[in-house]
C-alpha cells in the first residue's frame, strides 16, 4: 500500500496504467477503498492515473484542524512532487473539481489540461450543495435529497407521480450504498 508523507498528512495513493499522466481528484466521501474508482472507468486503459484519498478520507490521515480549498490544492501539488510528476492532465470530480480549479490557479505549471466533472467554482454564491443542511435529517430524507439533487426531474410532480415505485427503489439503493463502510472510523 503506497503511503507518502505530504505536508501534515500520511497520504494514501495509487498509480496504475500506462499512457499520458492523469491526476484524479475525487469528490466528497470518495476514497480508493470503494468501487467503482477512477481505475474502473473508461479512462483507465488510456492513462497512467494517479489517484489518492484526500485529507480526512479513506486511508489518508485526518488532521483535527479546519481545512481550506487551498490546503487541498497544496496537498495535490505536494503529492505530485512526492511521486516525481512535474505535470499531468487533471480531472476533478464534484468537490474534487473545486480542488482541481484551485490547483490550476495556484500551480498552473502542474496542469496540462483540466477536466471538471459535476462541480462548481465554489465561493460566495457559487458553492456546491449545502451539505450542512443534511446533518440532522433522517437518513431516508438525506437519500431523497441526494436523488433530487443529482437528477432534478425527480423534483417535478408530474414526473415523480408516474414513477413513485422507481423513486422508492432509488431511495433503497441510495440507503444501501450509504451504509457501505459505515462502521469504518474514517467514514
Amino acid at each position: 500500500m503506497p503511503f507518502v508523507s505530504v505536508r501534515d498528512l500520511q497520504m494514501y495513493y495509487e498509480i496504475r496504467g500506462t499512457g499520458q499522466r492523469l491526476l484524479s481528484i475525487s469528490g466528497t466521501g470518495e476514497d480508493l477503498q470503494r468501487s467503482p474508482t477512477i481505475f474502473d472507468s473508461p479512462l483507465a486503459p488510456h492513462f497512467e492515473i494517479l489517484a489518492y484519498d484526500q485529507r480526512g478520507l479513506g486511508q489518508t490521515s485526518k488532521p483535527d484542524i479546519p481545512y481550506t480549498i487551498p490546503d487541498y490544492a497544496a496537498d495535490a501539488d505536494s503529492l505530485l512532487n512526492a511521486v516525481g510528476w512535474e505535470s499531468a492532465h487533471v480531472i476533478g470530480i464534484s468537490f474534487g473539481g473545486m480542488v482541481a480549479q484551485e490547483l490550476a490557479l495556484r500551480y498552473p505549471h502542474r496542469v496540462k489540461r483540466l477536466v471538471l466533472a459535476c462541480t462548481s467554482s465554489g465561493g460566495a454564491g457559487r458553492s456546491s450543495y449545502p451539505l450542512h443542511e443534511l446533518v440532522n435529517l433522517p437518513i431516508e430524507e438525506v437519500a431523497r435529497r441526494q436523488i433530487t439533487v443529482t437528477d432534478t426531474r425527480w423534483k417535478e410532480e408530474a414526473w415523480l407521480s408516474s414513477r413513485t415505485t422507481q423513486f422508492q427503489e432509488l431511495v433503497k439503493l441510495t440507503l444501501a450504498a450509504s451504509q457501505e463502510g459505515a462502521n469504518e472510523p474514517s467514514r
